[in-house]
């Protein structure tokens, strides 16, 4: 297959996302591309039924072990996995790893939704379940769709856009308001500064402020957390009885 390559960011287009791009196909294309979706879709709810109530964990895959923000993602995902939540993450490297890792160091459950890229990003080996997909919609659908709260680490372009695909569907009632974490207020500082001329134009409203806690305390957070998802939805989920018929295990 020929592949289109940009000359500024060394990204591989292949000629099937140039022709998805371009608009309308055929009737039959377009119906096997809706299938397509709708299998990723099922991947996901039968892989990651049975995980129990998360926390999900956005952050950049660019911080390795050894930064300062890897041990602070990896003191999260134990302090998570302490208090019955099982950590999931986008299943890659970095702050994804280490809050995976934090997890399964302290006997908690560790999950991820892993992305299918030009570059090859390996899902991290500290993975109870996971799976990869092929479409970044289907996989902020699995990262919100199981979780009661989400902790969003320094990241880049897609750690923003999963932090406000969050606030968004908190702000329009799609989802319920769970809390919303963001680590380290030096990093996030023109973010909140940002948010408070956007409040102050009205473009949002200052109730919409109080959907994100930034914050540099591991202990403020999971207490924040504790209290606005443990207590406020009384999570005290049964396990769910797997299906013989249906291959469950």
């Amino acid at each position: 297959m020929k592949a289109l390559q940009s000359q500024t960011q060394n990204v591989v287009t292949t000629e099937k996302e140039v022709l998805f791009l371009q608009g309308p196909r055929s009737r039959t294309k377009e119906f096997l591309t809706i299938l397509r979706i709708g299998w990723e879709f099922l991947r996901v709810f039968r892989v990651l039924h049975f995980v129990g109530p998360c926390v999900t964990v956005f952050g950049s895959a660019r911080f390795c072990e050894g930064h300062k923000y890897y041990e602070i993602a990896r003191k999260i995902g134990a302090e998570l996995a302490k208090i019955g939540f099982t950590v999931m993450t986008g299943g890659g490297p970095g702050l994804m790893e280490a809050a995976n890792r934090g997890a399964k160091e302290a006997g908690g459950i560790s999950v991820g939704c892993n992305i299918l890229l030009p570059f090859e990003q390996k899902p991290n080996s500290y993975l109870d379940h996971w799976l990869t997909v092929r479409y970044f919609f289907v996989r902020k659908v699995a990262l919100v769709k199981y979780s009661y709260a989400f902790v969003v680490m320094p990241g880049g372009f897609g750690t923003l856009d999963e932090l406000f695909e969050a606030l968004t569907l908190i702000q329009t009632r799609k989802i319920l308001d769970f809390p919303v974490v963001a680590f380290d207020t030096q990093y996030w500082h023109h973010l909140r500064e940002l948010l408070k001329d956007m409040a102050k134009a009205k473009s949002i409203s200052e109730e919409d402020l109080k959907l994100l806690l930034i914050t540099d305390s591991i202990e403020e957070a999971i207490s924040h957390i504790s209290e606005h998802s443990i207590k406020r939805f009384k999570l005290n989920q049964k396990p769910i009885k797997k299906s013989w018929f249906l291959g469950e295990r």
